[in-house]
């Protein structure tokens, strides 16, 4: 089944295919998550909040509406609502652990690391949209239709957009490289 049946399902009443939904979207919308917020406990917290709304407003789901970009745009919901009632609590950054727990005594591997922590804090000193355009598109592959779509605008207003969020990422990745 597509995820668009099975969202059908659940919409119509069916609550436990909604699994097979978390099952596929899970790991992609805690990725997003965690590189919006820069936080894994918080990301964790806010793809069950994701989750929890895809059942109590699956009925705002519209028949022929594909599922991604929905289930985005509840997760875009989610974050900014975080957001928007944490505003006054101090932004901090915390690195993102790494999926292996390989560790590389080598050179090389000590390089590759320093390069991957430079990026997470360059990315954390870029704007909001910026860094959800450049999860969106670079880290979650989503295609610049989709991510249009998303953000209700054009396909050419989006490539404008990643593309001036890359050069402030190269720009604040080769200030830090300096320090």
């Amino acid at each position: 089944m597509t995820d668009e049946q099975v969202m059908e399902a659940v919409k119509n009443g069916d609550l436990q295919r909604a699994s097979v939904l978390f099952d596929r979207y899970n790991k992609r919308l805690f990725n997003f998550l965690a590189k919006m917020t820069m936080d894994r406990d918080l990301a964790e917290d806010l793809t069950q909040n994701v989750f929890l709304r895809l059942i109590r407003y699956r009925n705002s789901y519209k028949d022929g509406m594909r599922f991604q970009s929905w289930i985005y745009q509840v997760a875009r919901n989610v974050f900014s609502d975080h957001y928007q009632a944490n505003k006054n609590m101090k932004n901090k950054f915390t690195d993102i652990e790494k999926v292996g727990d390989s560790f590389s005594d080598s050179s090389e591997g000590f390089h590759k690391e320093e390069q991957e922590h430079l990026l997470q804090k360059s990315m954390a000193l870029l704007n909001d949209e910026q860094r959800e355009l450049l999860v969106l598109t670079r880290f979650q592959h989503m295609k610049y239709e989709e991510v249009a779509e998303l953000m209700d605008t054009t396909v050419a207003n989006i490539k404008v957009k990643v593309h001036r969020a890359i050069g402030k990422l190269r720009e604040h990745y080769f200030q830090l490289e300096k320090i």
